[in-house]
């Protein structure tokens, strides 16, 4: 299955100077609870921001020219064509981790999405989520995190 997984701000605001431009433990652990044992998928921004690859996990980069260390759980891709050619040979879930680019190019394929939502609005970030990127999907589950963000799950 390939899930987009993303935390957004009430103004889909997912980024500021390269990094969430919040901080809740309770999302992060719930990241990182869903994503371990599988596949996360990130454009090269994204994996520059995090700077290692995740632990536990199969860390694809799309990246058209960069290729960096080798690691046992790094690969770098040059297109959604050789991600979704190489999904079909996973026996895990492939989630689409960011950034807002990678959400774009690989919307119409995601089967699921868990979307944080974080209560508040950054008003100087500079990434954002299309407004309409749920268009298609149902909300299926609803969770509250402690100290705010809420996890919904929406299925297409």
């Amino acid at each position: 299955m390939i899930v987009g997984i993303v935390a957004v701000a009430k103004n889909h605001a997912i980024g500021k100077d390269g990094k969430l431009p919040w901080h809740y433990s309770s999302d992060l652990k719930f990241f990182k609870q869903t994503t371990t044992g599988h596949a996360v998928v990130m454009g090269f921004n994204t994996w520059r921001s995090i700077g290692k690859p995740l632990p536990n996990r199969l860390n694809i980069v799309l990246s058209r020219s960069a290729q960096l260390e080798d690691d046992s759980n790094l690969l770098f891709l040059s297109s959604k064509e050789q991600v979704l050619k190489l999904s079909g040979y996973l026996k895990c879930d492939l989630f689409i981790i960011g950034g807002a680019k990678t959400y774009v190019e690989f919307a119409d394929v995601i089967d699921k999405w868990i979307v944080t939502e974080v209560p508040l609005t950054i008003d100087d970030a500079d990434v954002f989520m299309p407004g309409d990127f749920l268009a298609g999907f149902e909300l299926s589950e609803s969770n509250e995190l402690k100290g705010g963000p809420v996890v919904k799950t929406f299925q297409r």
